[in-house]
């Protein structure tokens, strides 16, 4: 198992969408949330995430594909 932390931006027409839930239902990953800051118009989200390399790439891959910002956060995630 790998473990990846992703800063993830939600346009608003992404922000009601089930982001999270689909990582772990149909790329089998695990996650921690930890911070977000999410709204009408906009979101963001600091998570870590556990799985093999392929399903890691292939959630990375998705969430870009559906329009969601990925970077790689440096530093500790939770002090920011």
């Amino acid at each position: 198992m790998s473990v990846r932390r992703w800063h993830l931006t939600f346009p608003e027409h992404l922000v009601q969408q089930p982001i999270v839930y689909r990582l772990v239902a149909d790329h089998g990953l695990v996650i921690n949330i930890r911070r977000a800051d999410v709204d009408d118009e906009y979101g963001w989200m600091l998570l870590e995430c556990t799985g093999d390399l392929q399903a890691l790439q292939g959630a990375r891959d998705w969430l870009e594909e559906l329009g969601v910002a990925v970077s790689d956060p440096q530093g500790d995630v939770v002090a920011g």
